[in-house]
């Protein structure tokens, strides 16, 4: 097998400061042990995440200069508009500041006090915007997906068997909409195969149920299909994702994500009077319809960037490189969850510090080790993050103790992620010392982006 070269020249480079682990021990405490408080300028190699860090090609920057900063019906808001449509499909586009926000809207309009939405897996905002509208978010992911070591190629999949049975015990009452996220990000970055789109989509369309895409990795979850479902090994990427949206009635995006861009996003539906809903409390809280929180230039950015990420050579390299680590360090028995996703790795914090007990938070502990070893700045995907529930106060361990370092699309080259796999290995010969924290001040909702952790006494 040829090696897999990034297809893309590098013509600009932004300096790295360097720090010594001393050094980086005195930052973190500073942050209260929490890598999310970090000045960026502190991390060497940053994975907190994939979301509006990627590196913009020399036709997205060109795109920029082009931007229309009109308010209303601006040429770039066409441009971005049409893009969209041919894409994903949907006739009602709008444009939001980022996904959070189009999430919010969304459920906004649809979720109720006594809503249940169901999906393979929610993420941070997703679950917290439902539960702020009082809903209550369901993760009902498949059986394989407990199995961190399974090779299964679609882990990302929703248990539709347990679908039927919340749709049949509750019904389009009290769910407003079910919802996919592909990849899946809480789970591993595991991807979601047509034929469990296709499931998901009769079922609620049987019901009488819209049926919603977060749809922010959409090209590796449809190139993840062409690598691995039996069938699609010919189509094109672009044939695909058509095809994944043509099964739903609607979707959110952030276009942080797969578009390369370092803001916006947007909400799509067939419904035209819900869209009309939608319009009405997007002018409320993000702006008009034809920019919604975004410049000009990032409509136009958006729009280049939603093309290029469908390159296949391009997704190829993307998916290739996640997997370099991810097997690397499963060579070296370092536990970490597989098959590899498209965009990140994920470290299975449980079995790495088997001594530290969920809700002493492992995940964190060993993000925090990473920072202090080598400049390395991930995020914790376990009992911090969805161990609380903002209703009661009440906290439960989370159904897996994740570390995610998510890679930056177009901005580390394999070299860092040498580092990345040395680094790793380096805290997994000194896990045995490490201990975990205690949250000292949080929040209710999303308390992982603000909190204050302690360590835990020996």
């Amino acid at each position: 097998m040829k090696t897999i070269i990034e297809p893309f020249r590098i013509k600009m480079v932004e300096p790295i400061k360097l720090t010594t682990p001393e050094q980086r021990r005195e930052l973190i405490a500073s942050a209260h042990y929490n890598p999310f408080r970090l000045a960026a300028e502190d991390v060497i190699i940053d994975l907190l995440t994939d979301s509006g860090t990627s590196a913009m090609s020399s036709q997205a920057w060109g795109a920029l200069m082009q931007g229309d900063e009109s308010y209303a019906g601006a040429r770039s808001w066409y441009r971005f508009r049409d893009t969209v449509k041919d894409i994903f499909g949907f006739e009602q586009v709008i444009p939001t500041h980022q996904g959070r926000a189009a999430e919010h809207i969304l459920f906004g309009v649809m979720v109720k006090s006594d809503s249940i939405v169901p999906n393979n897996t929610h993420f941070d905002t997703t679950r917290a915007n439902i539960e702020f509208c009082g809903g209550t978010a369901v993760d009902i992911p498949c059986a394989e997906a407990g199995d961190l070591d399974s090779r299964f190629p679609f882990k990302g999949n929703m248990d539709t068997a347990a679908l039927k049975q919340m749709v049949a015990e509750h019904g389009p009452e009290r769910i407003p909409l079910i919802m996919v996220t592909m990849t899946n990000n809480s789970g591993g970055g595991q991807p979601v195969s047509m034929a469990n789109i296709r499931e998901i989509s009769a079922i609620a369309r049987e019901a009488g149920i819209p049926f919603y895409i977060d749809a922010c990795r959409f090209a590796e979850n449809a190139h993840f299909i062409k690598r691995r479902e039996p069938g699609f090994e010919n189509t094109p990427v672009i044939d695909i994702a058509r095809e994944m949206f043509s099964c739903a009635d609607g979707c959110t995006m952030s276009a942080k994500k797969d578009s390369f861009a370092n803001i916006g996003g947007f909400l799509c539906t067939n419904d035209g009077e819900l869209a009309h809903r939608e319009r009405n409390v997007l002018i409320l809280t993000e702006g008009f319809p034809t920019y919604g929180g975004m410049a000009g230039r990032d409509l136009e950015a958006i729009a280049v960037g939603l093309r290029e990420i469908l390159d296949e050579n391009y997704l190829d390299y993307r998916l290739f490189s996640t997997r370099y680590v991810v097997e690397h360090l499963h060579d070296a028995g370092i536990p970490v969850v597989l098959p590899a996703g498209g965009h990140a790795v994920y470290l299975d914090a449980r079995r790495f510090l088997p001594g530290i007990e969920p809700l002493q938070y492992p995940g964190q502990a060993l993000a925090v080790e990473l920072y202090i070893e080598a400049g390395i700045r991930g995020v914790e995907i376990g009992s911090v993050m969805f161990g609380l529930d903002p209703h009661t106060g009440e906290e439960h361990p989370s159904r897996n103790e994740l570390v995610r370092l998510a890679i930056p699309r177009r901005v580390y080259t394999q070299s860092h992620m040498d580092y990345v796999i040395e680094a790793i290995g380096q805290v997994w010969q000194r896990r045995a010392g490490i201990r975990g924290l205690k949250i000292v001040r949080a929040p209710r909702f999303l308390r992982h982006f603000t909190a204050e952790f302690e360590w835990i006494e020996a």
